[in-house]
């Protein structure tokens, strides 16, 4: 496993299909197959595609920052910080398998909304 690689490759295609293009993050970064983990998101690729296709239909001003990626295994784990319209923020960490081929084939995730208000200084991420 190529563990830097990887990293690059699991930013690369979070990164494409969030700005509204997962139609080609799907043929550049995937394997032959891909299990999904989210709720919100019907398993395999056409159920990927058109998750992300109605995100950018709906909210093209969203944005997203990379926090910090890990890699170990065939595991990258990616902490994002995103802005939504109405300044609506959360953090994200995605993770994602990569098969023997280096291709992403499963994905888990966990969205937190950050609230307006802290109890302690530090960021959420």
């Amino acid at each position: 496993m190529n563990l830097e690689k990887n990293k690059e490759n699991a930013i690369a295609f979070y990164k494409m299909a969030y700005e509204g293009n997962p139609k080609k993050a799907v043929e550049l970064y995937l394997g032959s197959e891909y299990i999904q983990h989210n709720p919100d998101v019907a398993d395999g690729t056409q159920g990927f595609i058109a998750y992300f296709d109605r995100m950018q239909n709906e909210y093209p001003q969203k944005s997203i920052q990379f926090v910090r990626c890990i890699a170990e295994g065939n595991l990258v784990a990616l902490h994002t910080h995103q802005t939504w319209p109405g300044n609506d923020e959360y953090v994200t960490m995605d993770f994602f398998r990569f098969d023997e081929n280096g291709k992403i084939c499963e994905h888990w995730d966990s969205i937190q909304k950050i609230p307006k208000h802290s109890k302690n200084p530090n960021t959420m991420y």
